[in-house]
Order: structure tokens, then sequence, then C-alpha cells
């Protein structure tokens, strides 16, 4: 938690596994009482946070490991969501983000969401970051 801004009960990640400045790895176990939970699921739009909550991730700990404050982000635009599949409470689900171009403070992002070895879900965003102002102010 200490390298997104998100708080309980809108947490979507549990661990990075790993992070640079183009690729971030997470896992996330999809608790019953999951706020994105719905009869039994994880939903769509819990895997679409998921990712972009890996992305905020990797940002966040590429600052923190330079000693910069955590800059806060936003979803600018969601392009290509494909959804194949939703995975069940409490399956553990793994996202991997990867960082494309940087054009002035958008951020080009591609995410992919595995249950096991499948992949179940994937999109294209664009993340506006800015770095004047640090999360949670």
């Amino acid at each position: 938690m200490k390298y997104i801004p998100q708080r309980p009960p809108f947490v979507m990640i549990d661990d990075v596994i790993s992070a640079d400045e183009k690729h971030t790895l997470t896992s996330f176990t999809i608790a019953p009482d999951n706020i994105m939970a719905e009869n039994g699921f994880f939903t769509e739009g819990g895997l679409v946070e998921n990712m972009a909550q890996t992305a905020g991730a990797g940002t966040g700990y590429m600052a923190i490991k330079h000693g910069k404050p955590m800059p806060m982000g936003y979803i600018a635009a969601l392009k290509n969501v494909t959804i194949t599949g939703l995975p069940k409470i409490n399956d553990t689900i793994r996202t991997e983000v990867n960082f494309g171009q940087i054009v002035m403070n958008f951020h080009q992002v591609q995410g992919r969401v595995y249950s096991g070895d499948q992949e179940i879900a994937s999109c294209e965003f664009k993340i506006f970051v800015n770095p004047d102002q640090p999360a949670g102010s």
C-alpha cells in the first residue's frame, strides 16, 4: 500500500512482485468481501482497476526508489479492453503492465491479467501522471 494512493476498501493489489521503469508485476487474492466482487466473481471493473493500480504501484515504486514523492495519476483513456473470464472469490490473479511511450505527462500502458496460466483480461490505457501533485494531496 505504500506504492499506491488507494486505501481499503478500494485496494486491488496485494504484492508488488517486480517493478522497474518498463514493467510491473503484482498479485492479488480476491477476498469474499471485496467491494468489486459480485455473485462470487471479481467484476470487469475490478479487473480494470487492478491493472490501473498495478501501473500506479510501478510508478510509485520507482518514485520512492529514486527518493521522489509518489505522484498522483489518473486514467485518461481506455482502449481495446478485452475480458475473457472473471476470477472467482479466493482466486489469486497476477497482473503485469508494460509502460510504453511517455508524451508530456501521459504514459501509454499495456495491461494483462492472468488467472493461473490463462490470460483473462487486457487493455491499453493512457495515464496522466502529475509529478507536481503527490499522491494523497
